[in-house]
């Protein structure tokens, strides 16, 4: 007998000596879509993609920044001089241009601290900050999922300093959690991200940075106008 079978029949037993004219009519279950039906059923254009995440990411008290890819190595400058950050994380794989001559970075006197050979705890605490590409981000959700790919590194890059800046473009962006899953390795050490940190207390006090950055920075990359 199934876990299942043992439950029906303990709960038809506590039933029996109730009075027929007191029992409800048992209600199905609703059916379950299979992921591609249920997606058509709450469809997202394609065009609405982008905006979409950019408004939950928002909801979920993200800053979030528009851009081009031409515009990118100067966004990735002006978001750590606005945060006022002297030393930052970068994961192994991050492409040099989003910190090279083009960003401006050296003229802020920045220090870059790649994670060859890994950073100790206490380097990690004592960065400003990390900045990390992503696997694939969810519209519908508003959630960006490191696996520990290129431009993204280890977990702890993103869980130990108190500010994160990260790079998501376009064609890294999906509607729904069924379309991201088959982009990503169950086997990879993942990360699934919904807004900064935050937890509430028993009152309900909402506290940010408990277990992870205090702040989450998107730079979301459209694709160029043609």
């Amino acid at each position: 007998m199934s876990s299942r079978d043992a439950i029906l029949a303990r709960i038809r037993t506590a039933l029996a000596d109730v009075p027929a004219d007191q029992r409800t009519e048992a209600v199905p279950p609703p059916a379950v879509l299979p992921p591609e039906a249920a997606y058509r059923e709450a469809h997202v254009s394609p065009d609405a993609v982008l905006p979409l995440l950019a408004e939950n990411l928002r909801d979920y008290r993200a800053i979030v920044h528009e851009i081009t890819p031409d515009e990118l190595p100067a966004a990735v400058a002006s978001a750590l001089a606005r945060r006022g950050c002297e030393r930052v994380v970068l994961p192994p794989g991050t492409p040099a241009e989003w910190t090279g001559t083009a960003s401006g970075i050296e003229l802020l006197g920045i220090e870059l601290l790649g994670d060859t050979p890994p950073l100790t705890t206490d380097q990690l605490s004592a960065a400003d900050g990390t900045v990390t590409a992503c696997a694939v981000a969810i519209a519908e959700t508003g959630t960006i999922v490191l696996d520990a790919g290129a431009g993204q590194g280890r977990r702890a890059l993103t869980l130990v300093p108190d500010y994160h800046l990260c790079v998501v473009r376009a064609e890294d962006v999906v509607a729904s959690v069924p379309q991201a899953l088959p982009r990503l390795d169950p086997r990879r050490p993942l990360t699934w991200i919904s807004g900064p940190s935050a937890t509430s207390d028993i009152e309900l006090n909402r506290v940010e940075g408990v277990h992870g950055p205090r702040t989450l920075e998107v730079l979301l990359v459209r694709p160029a106008l043609t």
